[in-house]
């Protein structure tokens, strides 16, 4: 070990010893950005830089359990990101498939996907299916893995739910207008029944939200780190946890 890593170890150490588990946010929604930069700034492909990127994965829940966070949303691939020439994306959807085998084969974590099944290849449905199959009786954390995720779609295919749903029941428009409210809409997004996301981390620098859970973060506090997510650390996951323990949080009141 040397000097710099002892440093950093003291330090993160004293961040942590220093958190309040009772202002830990209960769900934490992550945008995994920079792969391709921090690749490219390490001499090394776009495809080293995903698989970097994933391997990380397992760390953040690592570092999740330790802080009693109950549910974690990543953005593995947006719907834009579908449009991507075939030889960028199918490397990057074989990259993501291990990468949700793995969270399966682990053992401690529930996945649930959230997107839209329909816009993937058999194969990606198949690994997403397979894997929230073999987790469903896991007691750990419960992590939503989006991918082929955008929020307009999300928003879009819940009110599609919703209509369907209604017009089985023979419920006339006009009915439905009468009825309609927020929390009709939230029982058919992709994420009904989970608590929404208290904070929504995204790395590599960008402060926007690109779309990320845009009907569940109307009262999330957000974090923007400059670190690109494959040289993401605890102390930087700890440094996010304590910057929201210090907001005050009004939810418009």
């Amino acid at each position: 070990m040397n000097l710099r890593d002892l440093v950093y170890g003291l330090y993160a150490r004293r961040v942590e010893g220093r958190l309040d588990h009772a202002q830990v946010p209960k769900h934490i929604g992550v945008i995994l950005d920079g792969n391709r930069r921090w690749a490219k700034a390490s001499g090394g492909t776009p495809e080293q830089g995903h698989k970097a990127g994933a391997d990380k994965i397992q760390e953040l829940l690592g570092w999740c359990a330790e802080t009693d966070v109950e549910v974690v949303t990543l953005w593995m691939l947006s719907t834009d990101n579908l449009n991507r020439p075939e030889d960028q994306l199918l490397p990057l959807l074989g990259i993501i498939e291990d990468a949700v085998r793995a969270l399966a084969a682990d053992g401690r974590w529930r996945v649930h996907h959230v997107g839209t099944l329909d816009l993937l290849p058999a194969r990606t449905q198949s690994v997403l299916k397979e894997a929230e199959q073999a987790t469903l009786d896991n007691t750990g954390i419960l992590v939503n893995v989006a991918v082929g995720y955008g929020g307009r779609q999300e928003i879009a295919d819940a009110v599609r739910s919703l209509l369907l749903e209604h017009a089985e029941r023979g419920t006339s428009f006009e009915e439905l207008a009468e009825i309609v409210d927020i929390d009709h809409i939230a029982e058919h997004l992709y994420t009904r029944g989970q608590p929404d996301p208290d904070l929504v981390i995204r790395t590599s620098g960008e402060q926007r939200l690109s779309g990320f859970m845009l009907w569940q973060s109307a009262h999330s506090e957000y974090y923007f780190c400059e670190v690109h997510w494959p040289a993401f650390r605890k102390v930087d996951f700890l440094r996010a946890l304590r910057d929201y323990a210090a907001r005050h949080r009004r939810f418009g009141n």
